[in-house]
């Protein structure tokens, strides 16, 4: 069962989203002066939660010549740390044409023994031609999730940080017999930072 925003809303006080946003934020103030900025939406909607983007750390692969990136064997070198910029629509990090980043949230997750989540992509960067990458965060899983970009466009891409990037979908399931907690899941506990791939 898909569940709903109050269910979301009484997890989250128990700790499941941290920090949590009970309302869908669609503006944030600009300055002290009571301006505001529109931003991508993050926060609680009827059906899920839109998770932020870490203004900590994003990474963009990067082609070496004559290499063959290897998810059992990843080589760090392939990625390359991009900094933050600003301007009057906000803080961003730049996607070059077709190719793939690495982002982590901003929120902590702590899921529950009988809950997967699915993260979804948003539709205006969806509009974009910024896909986020389909994954699962499985029973009792904790930390901040890393993030998959690829921009399909033939043009450089602004990704949000601050803002929101993914949605999170909760469903319901049985009991399971073993969580991702009890068979020490090997992403279990990311910090904020960006995780590799794993083998």
């Amino acid at each position: 069962m898909l569940k709903n925003d109050r269910w979301i809303l009484e997890q989250a006080q128990n700790g499941m989203i941290e920090p949590f946003e009970p309302h869908l934020i669609r503006s944030v103030s600009a300055d002290g002066n009571g301006l505001t900025r529109k931003v991508l939406s993050y926060g609680l909607s009827s059906y899920g939660y839109d998770i932020r983007l870490s203004p900590a750390e994003f990474l963009v692969f990067r082609h070496i010549p004559g290499t063959v990136v290897n998810p059992k064997k990843f080589n760090p070198g392939n990625l390359e740390a991009v900094s933050l910029q600003s301007d009057s629509d906000g803080d961003y990090f730049v996607i070059p044409a077709h190719s793939y980043g690495l982002g982590v949230a901003l929120e902590h997750l702590n899921i529950p023994p009988n809950i997967t989540v699915i993260c979804i992509g948003k539709s205006s960067y969806a509009r974009v031609g910024l896909i986020a990458n389909l994954t699962p965060v499985e029973a009792s899983w904790r930390g901040y999730l890393t993030l998959e970009f690829s921009n399909s466009s033939s043009a450089d891409c602004r990704i949000y940080a601050n803002e929101g990037v993914v949605q999170l979908l909760f469903l319901e399931g049985e009991p399971c017999g073993t969580t991702y907690d009890d068979r020490f899941g090997k992403y279990q506990d990311q910090p904020q930072r960006v995780t590799l791939a794993k083998v």
